[in-house]
This record gives structure tokens, sequence and C-alpha cells, in this order.
């Protein structure tokens, strides 16, 4: 029988245009839809990738890394992605407040990376390390870690130290331009955007930027590093010469810390840079 001009299928459906498909579907049958396939674990990051993740963290008097410092004794991963970081440090009665921030944000920086399931970050030959170690196990923070002998929390303390180290970024920003002529007045005239392309450049900005301080290339060049606002005409000279002694004096701490690590230590550390006490003198 014919409905509508269009061919019936016994047995089948209507199909537009009255034919039927050359392979229709299975009605009735038991099919189940297919599962889609369980994500894969991100693979699990090799020493490399870990040493990467720690060159990030600084020494917070220092404002370098505690790689290049030489203060990483080991970094290791298991297949299954338990991680262990073994540091040290110059002393053995380096500052715990300073030793706390260090491990605390190796801690976070390998916790961080796709593929690390556990961490544990040993400080070793210190006269805190249990305070140190258990509290940052248990993300406890430094006044529980030492309850009874701390009386707060370290952000403030970062922050000042952060402060110090963009004065010493603005010395080694300005230092090279005064060479070239750049007196007071135009140093304080500049932004930031004026300044030639440099890591030191890169490095005060982005320390500014970590207090919340103005760091585009609109920004003025000097600028009061406790309140952001650009420095009086008057203070320039005060302000800069500041700027170098703050400066100086982080550079003068690098070396010490470096000299004695390397007669406490008679290995380089995972990541170190080289030790300028250590070049060998050039034949005269």
């Amino acid at each position: 029988m014919l409905v509508g001009g269009g061919g019936v299928s016994p047995g089948g459906p209507c199909w537009p245009g009255g034919t039927t498909p050359r392979n229709p579907p299975i009605l009735g049958g038991n099919l189940s839809p297919q599962t889609p396939p369980a994500p894969q674990a991100p693979p699990t990051p090799g020493p490399p990738l870990l040493l990467a993740a720690l060159e990030t963290v600084r020494d917070p008097e220092l404002d370098e890394p505690i790689t290049s410092l030489g203060f990483v004794a080991s970094c290791t991963v298991s297949a299954g992605g338990d991680a262990q970081v073994r540091l040290r440090l110059p002393t053995y009665f380096c500052a715990p407040n300073f030793a706390y921030l260090m491990v605390a944000d190796a801690y976070d920086a390998v916790s961080a990376l796709p593929g690390v399931r556990r961490v544990e970050v040993v400080l070793e030959d210190h006269f805190a390390s249990g305070a140190i170690n258990g509290g940052v196990a248990a993300r406890a923070g430094f006044a529980r870690s030492f309850d009874g002998e701390a009386v707060g929390e370290l952000d403030q303390l970062r922050a000042d130290f952060l402060r110090k180290a963009v004065m010493a970024g603005t010395d080694q920003v300005c230092r090279p331009l005064a060479a070239t002529g750049a007196d007071p007045a135009a140093l304080l005239a500049m932004t930031l955007g004026d300044v030639p392309t440099s890591a030191a450049l890169s490095r005060l900005r982005q320390r500014r930027a970590e207090l919340g301080l103005p760091a585009g290339d609109g920004d003025p060049l000097l600028i009061d590093p406790a309140t952001g606002s650009r420095v009086e005409a008057g203070a320039v000279p005060l302000h800069l010469r500041k700027a170098h002694l703050t400066r100086v004096s982080i550079e003068a701490n690098s070396g010490i810390c470096r000299g004695m690590l390397r007669h406490r230590y008679h290995t380089r550390g995972q990541g170190q840079a080289p030790d300028p006490a250590e070049a060998p003198e050039e034949d005269l």
C-alpha cells in the first residue's frame, strides 16, 4: 500500500523520501554508550622541574634563589610523585624565622607542580630543624610552630625584606644610568618605561609588584618603597645613597653566607651558581 507517495518497508519505519536506509539502526538492542577514557594523571616531574620550582624560592634577606646560593642539598621524586627536598644553611644558628620562610616556600613551590602527590622538605643541621620541619609539614604556621616563643606570623618580615630588595634594585638600575650622565633630576623624571630593558629592571619590577607597588611603564623610577609615592625632589640624593648602601649590605651578607656555607659543606648544592671566590686566578 502506498501512503503519500512514499514507500513503506515491511516491518520497518518510513524514512523521508520513501526509502529505507541501507544499514538501518538496530531497534530494541542492548547497546551501551561508550565509556569515556579515564583522565590521565599528569606525569611525575623529574628533578630538573623540582629545581626550577625551587629556583623561585628566595632567601628573604639576601634576595637570591636558594638554588644559586647552594642551600638545596638534594631534591628527589619517586615514580609515584613523592618529592623530598633537603635544605642546608651556612650555620647551625641561622635565624629560624628566615629558615622557616625558605622551608615553607620550598614546600609550596614543589607542591604546586603537576604530578607531585606528596612533599617533604627537610632542613638539615639547624638548631630549630625539628620545630621548622614539623611545623611546615603540619602547615601550622610560624607562630604555632614556635608556640610560646613567636609573637606572630612572618608577613611583615617578608614585606620589610622586599622593601630592602626594592631599594637595592633601584641602585642596580640607577647606577648604569648615572654612569652615562643621568643626574638626580633626570632620574627623578624617569619612568620605568624610560629605562633600557635589563635583568636588573625586570627584577626591580617584580619586587615592586610583589609589594603591590606601581611597576608599570608609566610609573616613576624613584619611589618610596613604603608608600609607593614618587620621591620628593629634595630627597633624591639621600634616597640614592640609601639605595646604594642597601645593595652593598645585601651583597656583603651574600658573600659572607657563601663563604661560611663553602667551609661548612664541601659539596656543591643542587643548582648552585659558581662561587666568585672559587674562580681560578688568571695567569699573569
